[in-house]
């Protein structure tokens, strides 16, 4: 199977492939839907259910069995028998449970280890016996295709090569604008490297090989690598732990190609055991871990990166995205979870727009990038309301560090954060937070603050409309923030609403002017 795009509508629903019809295109099941998808994999398998028909859904539930289906299949051709067993038992499950979700239909799609066994036939005929699942079997290219296709779910802009690892083969595709391009299938997973005799010299020569024929294929050099994969993600957590790094979540984190070599010589020359204690990593899955970090080396050295970046959208993702029509794919992914967000979380769902418009004044030189955090922020600035008063800023800001957000890195995370930090806080000193401080500059800390202040102010201000009751101006050359008032913003701005404007001007440190319209 090499296309298995939606196809166009008959009146049935078998002509649209494993998918069903598409979810999207009618307005008004996006925010009812649940899509659930699994994953066969040569090491895993994995349920996933998407909640919210949108171009950023929720995770409404995900499980995770490491059945191991692959291992061995190098060296005698058929599914572990063992891991055949563990995940039968797992698709049972999932079956039932996504029947208990009125998920209806559950796509199931088996990669590597099915499509390769002799015995794999015989797996889905069981599967489907048993569970009721139609098990669809996808080639080395559909699967970097889908990979890919999770990546861009997630990472709209993204541009540079995929690299997707799985317990059997790693997939490579190249992406940019929106589009998936050329992608092939190589043998390099760790299940299939641990039977190759001659030890470590035999397998590097192998990788060496495999991987400048695909570099020769792909024609990348220099650019952005986007790994995808639960080996690559169990590194990724391994160089936050070397280094330190204050923030644990592994979608959009990056890497440089020497800070990765220097990770992968320090999991070199650490103990294993040590090191899964501390990232509290399964043991099948730090089991293939060395393994992953000699292609890894290997695919440093030959594909050259500008930068390593980590994706946790993947194969579950690009089925996801498979049922997008273009113009919900086009959306921003991170205005459209805040949208949901407010949509289903803030006292005053729809007000964040009129603060956004309201506060625009203030923000007439920021870039695209900084507009859509400031949009994203002020769709947000409510979501929390319900917790303690006195635990709202830090929610505030762990929801916007910790969320599952797209097309969010992690300056851009702390900087939502720290800004939704001062829409109910005027101070930030001595918060348990201020390690993720560092991940800013100090001008994008202060930028953070000015915009906190600004929604504080605005937010209660007027819980209508602010633009009814007043316009900002802002004079930037002479440093004059100016608050024109109507005849109704002049009763609204009490002495709550006078000292936030004041706290606003001072964080700009602008001159604060009051004046009737």
């Amino acid at each position: 199977m090499t296309d298995i795009a939606p196809a166009a509508d008959t009146g049935s629903d078998d002509d649209w492939g494993p998918f069903g019809r598409p979810l999207f295109d009618d307005p008004s099941v996006r925010a009812l839907s649940r899509v659930g998808v699994v994953d066969v994999g040569s090491n895993s398998v994995r349920m996933v259910v998407f909640d919210g028909a949108a171009r950023s859904p929720a995770y409404f539930y995900n499980e995770k069995i490491m059945c191991g289906l692959g291992k061995g299949l190098a060296e005698t051709g058929r599914l572990n028998p063992t891991g055949r067993i563990r995940a039968l038992a797992a698709l049972k499950r999932f079956a039932l449970l996504a029947e208990g979700m009125g998920v209806d239909p559950l796509t199931v799609v088996a990669t590597a280890a099915t499509r390769e066994s002799e015995d794999g036939p015989d797996f889905q005929a069981e599967v489907l016996r048993e569970t009721g699942l139609r098990l669809w079997v996808i080639d080395g290219d559909e699967e970097a295709r889908l990979s890919a296709q999770g990546v861009l779910l997630g990472w709209p802009e993204a541009k540079g090569l995929v690299c997707d690892i799985g317990g059997n083969s790693m997939e490579l595709a190249r992406i940019g604008d929106g589009q998936v391009g050329k992608r092939l299938s190589t043998p390099l997973g760790p299940f299939r490297l641990q039977q190759v005799v001659g030890g470590e010299v035999k397998r590097r020569a192998l990788i060496e090989r495999i991987l400048k024929t695909a570099q020769n294929t792909l024609k990348s050099a220099g650019e952005r690598i986007y790994l995808v994969g639960g080996s690559w993600r169990v590194i990724a957590r391994l160089d936050m732990e070397r280094r330190n790094y204050p923030l644990t979540v592994l979608h959009e984190y990056r890497m440089t190609p020497q800070g990765l070599l220097d990770t992968l010589d320090w999991i070199a020359g650490s103990d294993l055991a040590v090191l899964r204690a501390r990232t509290g990593t399964s043991s099948e899955r730090m089991e293939l871990v060395p393994l992953a970090c000699e292609v890894l080396r290997e695919l440093i050295r030959i594909f050259k990166p500008s930068e390593i970046d980590v994706s946790a959208y993947g194969i579950r993702e690009g089925l996801l995205f498979e049922q997008m029509p273009d113009r919900l794919r086009r959306r921003d992914p991170l205005i459209e979870a805040a949208r949901m967000a407010e949509m289903t979380s803030a006292r005053v769902p729809g007000f964040g727009k009129k603060l956004y418009e309201f506060l625009l004044p203030l923000f007439k030189e920021a870039d695209k990038e900084r507009l859509r955090l400031i949009k994203a922020a002020c769709l947000l600035h409510d979501t929390t309301w319900r917790a303690h008063p006195d635990y709202r800023a830090e929610v505030c800001f762990d929801n916007a560090t910790r969320a599952n957000l797209g097309g969010l890195d992690h300056p851009g995370r702390v900087f939502l954060g720290l800004s939704l930090l001062h829409r109910y806080k005027n101070s930030r000193s001595g918060s348990r937070l201020e390690p993720l401080f560092r991940l800013l500059t100090e001008e994008q800390i202060q930028d953070a603050e000015v915009l906190g202040k600004a929604m504080r102010f605005g937010a209660m201000f007027s819980v209508a409309d602010p633009s009814e009751a007043g316009e900002l101006r802002w004079q930037p050359k002479k440093r004059i923030l100016e608050l024109n008032l109507t005849d109704r913003g002049r009763d609204l701005f009490g002495e709550v609403a006078q000292a936030r404007f004041t706290s606003l001007a001072l964080a700009m440190k602008a001159k604060a002017s009051v004046n009737s319209l």
